[in-house]
């Protein structure tokens, strides 16, 4: 029997015990009448003398961490859900023979209420001297590596219960994450916009180029499609007069595991009627800004060992141009249609069905390019290729109105001036369709005709735009991985 299996077995035993004495080992009704965090905040500047003088017994709860036994007397430290800790000290002659002799019996990962009065150790630690002591949950588990630390980063992501009880810093960035969302409300609900909910089970896949998620309705006998996006529902919002709406979702999205990447994710979608795509850069430069000084106090972060400037106004760069001046190749190649799809072949990029010259461009950016972006950069002039949902440019109708925001090395952020011609648009679902035909399965398997409905009625002049909620927040808490900021990733199946 491995040292685990012992333990456990122990644990059991135990279990056992105390319901044979009558001892109910996951007790329901307790009520702290103080956090850990609201104790150390109030009185953790008082001195001993100060302390006696307050003449109030404190009744507190958490997770067994440290146990420090001294024969008829012990120290322990428990930890509850603000993340903090406190020492505690249990006195047999106090707490009476009986409930000593439970606290003998106690396990670190065990929660525990305990009731006493604050004092100050020789050491000056703040303490909780025990006069009452009650066993809330029993842990049958241990608590892994002796509560030092939990570094596996494949138990991390799959038992985050554990990562979050003995990582602090992991509890940090999830509080952050929270604090992240709350601000770009504000923001948002401050400039106007009204939040809004739209359909997870769509009957057509759209709003982007994703292989979806399918399932069947059994009362409908019909196929559904988790949403890869939200967009054509809001955007059937703003025809019905709803001019600025918001949405924080969650979308899904059929594809692989990577550290940027998760079948399931967290998107800001929003659009403003009577707008740009050049008035969301203004928006999204302000509201990362917004949400960056009141989260860290600082336009300026530390990003996995670089310094990251947020300061207004961010660098704007042309598609084509970035793949000379960063990518470096020759501007004649560039412009030579035939000789970049040659070069895209060549750097190992396949092309699709129908797919040429657009294609190439953007796959030769995401392969010598978008890394290097490292500062905030708007890339324009994307292809009307692979821009199905955007306006095309007045000035050059082979591209749109649209850019991509780069921080970091890797997309933040897509926005485009919105399509509302809908025999434009029909002829470009038309083209996705004929794709998904030729074998392109991330494209839609028809034509969203109930969406060209809603055009027909006409949508105003509207810009809009996503940003990716795990991708922001990696940024700002210096997360190299999006597991680290998604509470439970997907995970491949254990072996």
């Amino acid at each position: 029997m491995s040292l685990s299996d012992r333990i456990i077995s122990q644990r059991r035993e135990k279990l056992a015990e105390l319901r044979q004495q009558g001892i109910d080992p996951f007790f329901n009704r307790y009520h702290p009448s103080h956090s850990i965090a609201m104790v150390r905040g109030q009185y953790d500047s008082l001195g001993g003398p100060e302390l006696e003088e307050l003449h109030q017994d404190f009744r507190l709860a958490g997770r067994l961490v440290l146990i420090r036994e001294f024969g008829k007397a012990s120290f322990c430290h428990i930890q509850d859900g603000s993340g903090e800790r406190i020492q505690a000290y249990v006195q047999r002659q106090v707490v009476g023979d009986e409930a000593f002799a439970l606290f003998k019996k106690l396990d670190l990962g065990d929660i525990v209420g305990f009731e006493g009065a604050l004092f100050r150790t020789r050491t000056q630690e703040l303490t909780l001297a025990v006069n009452k002591l009650t066993l809330l949950t029993k842990s049958l588990k241990p608590l892994p590596e002796k509560y030092h630390g939990l570094t596996d980063v494949e138990t991390r992501y799959r038992q985050r219960y554990l990562d979050l009880m003995v990582n602090p810093q992991v509890r940090e960035v999830f509080m952050q994450r929270t604090a992240i969302i709350r601000l770009v409300r504000q923001f948002l609900e401050g400039r106007g916009f009204l939040e809004v909910e739209t359909p997870m089970m769509q009957p057509l896949p759209g709003g982007a180029t994703a292989r979806p998620f399918i399932t069947h309705h059994m009362a409908l006998d019909m196929d559904l499609y988790l949403r890869i996006a939200p967009e054509l529902y809001l955007k059937r919002l703003v025809v019905g007069g709803l001019e600025r709406v918001f949405e924080i979702n969650r979308n899904f999205r059929n594809e692989g595991l990577s550290i940027q990447h998760n079948p399931e994710f967290t998107m800001l979608e929003f659009y403003q009627a009577y707008a740009t795509y050049e008035d969301l850069m203004t928006l999204t430069e302000e509201l990362v800004a917004h949400v960056a000084q009141n989260l860290l106090g600082s336009l300026k972060l530390q990003y996995q060992g670089q310094e990251i400037d947020l300061t207004p106004p961010w660098r704007r760069l042309d598609l084509r141009e970035s793949l000379t001046a960063v990518g470096g190749i020759p501007r004649e190649v560039v412009r030579d249609r035939e000789a970049l799809v040659a070069l895209a072949q060549k750097e190992g990029i396949t092309l699709r069905p129908g797919e040429g010259y657009g294609r190439a461009l953007t796959k030769l950016f995401d392969l010598l390019v978008e890394v290097h972006l490292q500062q905030p950069t708007f890339i324009l002039g994307y292809p009307l290729e692979t821009s199905p949902l955007s306006r095309k440019s007045d000035t050059d109708p082979e591209v749109v109105d649209r850019f991509e925001l780069f921080i970091a090395g890797r997309e933040m952020a897509n926005a485009f001036s919105e399509l509302n011609d809908p025999d434009d648009q029909r002829e470009r679902f038309e083209k996705q369709v004929a794709a998904r035909l030729a074998g392109d399965e991330e494209e839609p398997p028809a034509v969203d005709e109930d969406f060209l409905l809603a055009l027909e009625h006409g949508m105003p002049p509207t810009a809009g735009e996503g940003i990716g909620i795990d991708r922001l927040v990696m940024l700002l808490t210096d997360s190299p991985s999006i597991r680290d900021v998604i509470l439970f990733p997907q995970m491949r199946p254990e072996r």
